[in-house]
């Protein structure tokens, strides 16, 4: 692989401009100015054993937005939430998502426009939240049934928990998949 498209090492990241974390943050989640100023800090403040952990620590800075009672907090964490593409949708900006959607559109004997349908329900059922998930190959079938069973739980909080683990457990693929660069040491 490249080592230009390969991710930072670890220790060069307290270091970086803002704008070079900033796009760390992107290659890792989505392009997202609130999920920036949320975690722009933490990059520069914090040195990080591996990828995993860093990650983990962003997914504890969602998790407080979460838990908290404040609704500018809530409001922060679904703007975050939404910087996902909705699952089937036509046309998705990250390159990164619609590699790990391309599977959806095969193998299915459900169609797009279901899924469509189901993704209009859930946020019907969940207002302002986007259903998000760790695709990982899986049917467009499968993530169907996981997307019926999270609308019939009825739990906002449950979503968005569910939708802070998805986010980072998509992080940590794409940081294995994408690489670090070798600091030469």
């Amino acid at each position: 692989m490249d080592t230009a498209d390969q991710l930072p090492a670890l220790a060069t990241i307290p270091q970086l401009p803002a704008p070079e974390r900033a796009l760390l943050l992107d290659r890792l989640f989505e392009p997202c100015v609130p999920l920036h100023t949320l975690s722009l800090s933490l990059l520069q403040q914090n040195s990080f054993a591996s990828y995993d952990e860093l990650i983990g620590s962003v997914g504890l800075q969602l998790t407080a937005l979460a838990n908290s009672s404040s609704t500018s907090d809530a409001a922060w964490l679904q703007t975050i939430l939404a910087a996902h593409p909705r699952l089937g949708q036509g046309k998705v900006e990250s390159s990164q998502s619609r590699s790990e959607q391309a599977q959806l559109n095969t193998g299915s004997a459900s169609s797009p426009q279901s899924l469509t349908e189901l993704n209009q329900l859930y946020e019907r059922t969940f207002p302002g939240l986007r259903y998000v998930v760790f695709v990982n190959g899986r049917s467009r079938d499968v993530i169907m049934d996981d997307m019926k069973t999270r609308i019939d739980r009825q739990d906002r909080m449950a979503e968005m928990h569910a939708a802070i683990k998805a986010m980072c457990d998509i992080a940590k693929d794409r940081a294995q998949k994408i690489g670090v660069k070798d600091t030469g040491r």
